[in-house]
C-alpha cells in the first residue's frame, strides 16, 4: 500500500536508495576535486558536472514541474498549524530555531502510524518524504532536522508529485557546496 503511494509522490525510488556507507575515501575525493567557481569535479579525465538529467536518473524525482517555493513564514503558530496539518499532531521543534522539525520525532509518527485508511497511509508517506528531504535531499550539517517550509508542499497529497523536486535538489546541490 505504502509503495503505491510513494510511487504516486514520485518518490519510490529515492526512498529505495539509502544510506551510503563505506565509501568516505571517494567522498573525500570528491569534496577535494570539485571547484565551486566552475561547478565541476576536476578528475585526471577532465571536468566533470552534475546535470539536471543525472539527478533525475539518480533520484528519480521530477525535473519538470511547478517550482519548489512557498511560505516562508517561520512563526511558531505556522509551523504548529502546519505540523498537524500534515503529522495529525504538534511537531517537536529544534530548541535553536522554531521553525526546523525533529527528524526523530517524525520517524516515531511514522513507524507509529497503524496503516488501516488511506489518510494514514498518506500521513506515514508524507512523513517518509519529509524525512527523505532532511536527510538525502536537501542535508546539511545535522541530519536531525527539517526546516518547516516544505509542510506546506506535503499538504495536498495529489499535488506533492507535480513540483520539480529534482531541479530543486540539483539547486540545492550547487547552493550548498559554495
Amino acid at each position: 500500500m505504502v509503495e503505491n503511494y510513494l510511487r504516486a509522490t514520485r518518490f519510490y525510488h529515492v526512498s529505495r536508495i539509502g544510506v551510503i556507507r563505506g565509501f568516505h575515501p571517494m567522498l573525500a575525493a570528491l569534496v577535494e576535486r570539485w571547484r565551486p567557481e566552475t561547478h565541476t569535479f576536476v578528475l585526471l579525465v577532465g571536468e566533470v558536472t552534475v546535470t539536471l538529467k543525472d539527478v533525475a536518473h539518480i533520484f528519480g524525482l521530477s525535473i519538470d514541474g511547478e517550482p519548489v517555493s512557498g511560505w516562508t513564514d517561520s512563526s511558531s503558530d505556522f509551523v504548529q498549524s502546519q505540523g498537524i496539518t500534515i503529522f495529525g499532531r504538534e511537531p517537536s521543534v529544534s530548541h535553536n530555531s522554531k521553525s526546523y522539525i525533529k527528524l526523530g520525532w517524525v520517524r516515531r509518527i511514522r513507524d507509529a502510524e497503524p496503516l488501516d485508511t488511506e489518510e494514514s497511509i498518506r500521513r506515514y508517506v508524507r512523513c517518509q518524504i519529509f524525512c527523505l528531504l532532511g536527510s538525502t535531499l536537501f542535508t546539511d550539517n545535522s541530519t536531525a532536522y527539517t526546516h518547516a517550509k516544505y509542510l506546506p508542499l506535503l499538504r495536498d497529497f495529489e499535488r506533492i508529485h507535480t513540483y520539480s523536486w529534482g531541479s530543486t535538489c540539483l539547486a540545492y546541490f550547487a547552493y550548498s557546496l559554495h
